[in-house]
């Protein structure tokens, strides 16, 4: 069971209301709170145990690492990664289908219970809580531990805030401080691009699973790859738009988690564009911990592939993400000794390297569109050979221009102009987009629904 458009929006309505009551001001924090522990509990009520566990058991270890640091915050990151990876892992080890798969009954249920929402996000934020405050004189109160992991905009699709970010906000709030005109921005602009651009080409992507992308043309195929690039953008920066927004809506400002990836000239400069939060959070508790660049050159490269590869399987628990990580590191090994050189090279040169950076990073979703490593490499044989089906899957392309155009639109710079010499016509765009999101948009538009 999940939130419908419209059920979501009397729930924000119906918690913003009663937030910014006088007579509840005192009671913010708690009834944000609770209002998360509903909207996690309302799509999976069965793990919100699981939940609590996971909040609590991260707060006793900050309690106690208060007294001794070296032994409890290490015990509550140990903590997390064992939840992690039991839920999220357990299946590369234990059968999936079995109906018994241990035969230890409590432990056989355990197993059988499905992969809790956002586990991911909450898990990354409980280890941000952990390392970051247990530098301060004394631990926050529990209400504001709760109130940071499970803050219902970020709680199963983030992005990431880290605790030194998000913990000094917690204060009391006030109606004339929301920013109303910036966060309507950012959760029409989210809604615009999850509902119109992320839905419809998910429409036509869906070519790209298997069997059907045996029914594709080869050239089709070359164009699904880059249609799911824009898709799968669309998608991860529509739900951050819209976390942003109602972030702003509840006084909490988080960060930004896209910033025109597509336009990158370098596989580092990807990563300080791409879902930065979570780039920020690999960079901050495992790169930096692991040496960075500071024990020479050989370690940073080894630091770079484990980064890369770990957060490839962050994403899933499958060789195909594995493989995607490690690629990604590879990349970034092999262009670090030239970055100085191609620097301060011309335009020309950026716009060739943009091209090229552009070009990896969209093959290589084809491993995180498919899992399954057998059929990754199945639809990259099928790019390079003829295709040999009488009958091929015919694409719209005007359709695919069509719900592209955003995506490009945006890499290009044009949202430049409108703050510009058009500001006094943006009411009327973001009118459009909200008209475009609710009245063309994809088939799965009746539904708040979030990945990971």
């Amino acid at each position: 069971m999940t939130f419908t458009s419209l059920q979501f929006g009397v729930f924000v309505a119906v918690v913003f209301g009663a937030y910014y009551l006088p007579p509840l001001r005192h009671v913010q924090v708690q009834l944000l709170v609770l209002a998360s522990v509903f909207f996690y509990g309302f799509g999976q009520p069965e793990l919100l145990p699981l939940l609590l566990v996971a909040v609590l058991g991260t707060w006793v270890c900050l309690v106690l690492a208060f007294d001794n640091r070296a032994v409890w915050m290490p015990a509550g990151i140990i903590f997390n990664l064992g939840l992690l990876a039991f839920f999220k892992y357990k299946f590369l080890f234990v059968d999936a289908a079995s109906a018994h798969p241990i035969g230890f009954a409590p432990v056989d249920f355990l197993l059988r219970l499905p992969l809790p929402i956002g586990i991911s996000f909450f898990v990354f934020h409980n280890i941000s809580l952990l390392v970051d405050l247990t530098r301060e004189k004394r631990p926050p109160p529990l209400r504001d531990v709760f109130l940071y992991i499970i803050f219902f905009p970020q709680l199963v699709s983030g992005p990431i805030t880290r605790a030194g970010q998000f913990m000094p906000q917690i204060a009391p709030k006030h109606l004339a401080d929301v920013a109303f005109v910036e966060a309507a921005k950012w959760i029409l602009t989210g809604y615009f691009f999850k509902l119109y651009v992320a839905n419809n080409l998910n429409e036509m992507t869906s070519y790209m699973d298997f069997p059907l992308y045996e029914t594709v043309r080869t050239q089709d195929r070359w164009l699904l790859v880059f249609l799911y690039g824009y898709q799968i953008y669309a998608d991860f920066f529509g739900y951050s738009a819209i976390a942003l927004g109602l972030g702003l809506l509840f006084g909490y400002r988080l960060p930004v988690n896209f910033d025109l990836p597509y336009i990158s000239a370098s596989f580092s400069e990807f990563w300080t564009r791409w879902h930065i939060s979570l780039s920020n959070w690999l960079k901050t508790y495992l790169y930096i911990p692991l040496g960075g660049n500071r024990k020479g050159v050989v370690r940073t490269c080894l630091n770079l592939m484990i980064v890369m590869t770990l957060g490839g399987l962050w994403h899933g628990a499958s060789l195909s993400y594995a493989l995607w990580g490690t690629l990604h590191g590879l990349l970034l090994v092999i262009e670090r000794p030239f970055l100085k050189v191609l620097g301060s090279a011309g335009s020309l040169v950026r716009l060739l390297r943009m091209g090229i950076v552009f070009l990896c990073v969209t093959m290589l979703w084809i491993f995180f569109k498919l899992p399954n490593f057998d059929h990754a490499l199945g639809y990259l044989h099928g790019m390079f050979t003829p295709t040999t089906n009488p009958n091929p899957t015919k694409l719209f392309y005007n359709l695919a221009l069509l719900y592209s155009l955003p995506v490009i639109i945006q890499h290009l710079g044009i949202g430049a102009i409108v703050e510009g010499r058009l500001r006094r016509w943006e009411p009327y765009l973001y009118g459009a987009l909200a008209a475009l999101a609710f009245l063309e948009a994809g088939p799965d538009a009746a539904f708040i629904y979030f990945q990971f």
